[in-house]
């Protein structure tokens, strides 16, 4: 390998400073954060696939002219991140959403007693509109811009547990009332038909009573406390994809959050 780095390439610096400019991040950053970078944007514009194997440390660093040090670098933190997994002697995968995934990383609601399980997802509305004014802030888009509203019920042995209000841009997910029936698991849909990966996500829990939509759709009495989580889902280029507002019964359940 030549001693030239990575930042001597001007096909390099172009696509750094592009990605750059359009996250508003400009400035230094270490070589392997411009790595890190350049490889998330082939998970973003698909040319990594979830569940594909991507090439192994060398063939990076060879393509790149960096060290194999600074790629392995900047793969630990994808992985850390939840967007590559290592399989002993397999290789690297970038990270596909399985319900065990969205199970352990999105859905924090536990039983009081036994173990955790992927809730059922009945789908109640899914009706397309203009962003009002909250709808608007909470994804960082223009009010009045068109905007998709999915309200499903969320079970556990056919016991009603949540109620989902999610709101998603339209120019993200067009078409999407033409899919026969939205899957329970949203992320792997948002991942596999449109390319919009959800690489982290934002909460805020606070404590609310039912409303009447709440109490008829939960079988709860009207007022009953719930726990209300507002969550902002962030793309891999931090665009607020989805905005989700989840009222859950708590009474044989509770949120945990591990913190590490």
């Amino acid at each position: 390998m030549t001693g030239a780095r990575m930042e001597e390439s001007d096909g390099d610096v172009q696509e750094e400073r592009f990605r750059a400019e359009r996250t508003g991040k400009l400035g230094y950053q270490p070589l392997y954060k411009r790595v890190k970078a350049l490889l998330v944007a082939r998970i973003a514009d698909g040319r990594w696939q979830a569940g594909q194997s991507i090439p192994n440390e060398f063939q990076i660093a060879e393509e790149l002219n960096v060290s194999q040090g600074t790629v392995r670098k900047a793969l630990h933190e994808m992985t850390l991140d939840n967007l590559l997994v290592r399989r002993q002697g397999r290789g690297t995968f970038v990270t596909s959403y399985d319900d065990e995934r969205i199970l352990f990383q999105f859905f924090k609601l536990t039983p009081d007693e036994g173990s955790r399980e992927f809730p059922d997802s009945t789908v109640l509305s899914l009706e397309s509109g203009t962003a009002n004014v909250a709808e608007a802030d909470a994804l960082a888009i223009p009010a009045g811009n068109p905007v998709w509203r999915l309200v499903r019920r969320r079970t556990l042995g056919d016991k009603p547990l949540i109620i989902e209000r999610i709101v998603l841009p339209a120019e993200l997910f067009p078409e999407l009332d033409r899919f026969e029936t939205i899957p329970n698991n949203v992320y792997g849909l948002y991942s596999s038909r449109y390319g919009v990966t959800v690489a982290r996500a934002v909460e805020r829990l606070k404590a609310v009573g039912a409303d009447a939509h709440d109490a008829r759709h939960l079988d709860c009495p009207f007022g009953m406390p719930l726990l209300e989580v507002d969550r902002r889902a962030v793309g891999l280029d931090d665009r607020i994809v989805e905005w989700r507002i989840s009222r859950c019964l708590t009474e044989a359940h509770h949120y945990l959050s591990d913190l590490k």
